[in-house]
């Protein structure tokens, strides 16, 4: 699926989007909310201000994504891989987040992010 396609389907309604491959995609400033990426290959995705709040990226590959100012609030990034992905400012109020995600991974700005209301 090209990413005109997985708008459209998204536009029309459809949130499934389980196991796609979406390498190197160009999804910057795109509203996805609630989707279901779980399993998705996202390995060097532009998400730069992308809305994924509620979405499910459970088991989804993001190593090297550009996540900046990223809208992740509430979703589920249970067992996701953000190797080397850029997490500046990205949003994370009420996420879950990956297992084993240490202090030093998450950038001051980010660290500011989840504690301040």
């Amino acid at each position: 699926m090209n990413i005109k396609e997985l708008l459209s389907r998204y536009t029309a309604g459809q949130r499934d989007f389980r196991n796609l491959n979406l390498i190197a995609a160009n999804l910057r400033n795109v509203n996805l909310s609630g989707a279901n990426f779980s399993g998705a290959n996202l390995t060097k995705a532009n998400l730069t201000r992308t809305n994924l709040s509620h979405a499910n990226l459970t088991d989804a590959t993001m190593v090297g994504a550009q996540l900046t100012e990223t809208n992740f609030i509430g979703a589920n990034l249970t067992n996701v891989n953000l190797s080397e992905a850029n997490l500046s400012n990205a949003y994370l109020r009420g996420a879950i987040m990956p297992n084993l995600v240490s202090p030093s991974f998450i950038s001051n700005s980010l660290e500011s992010s989840l504690t301040n209301d």
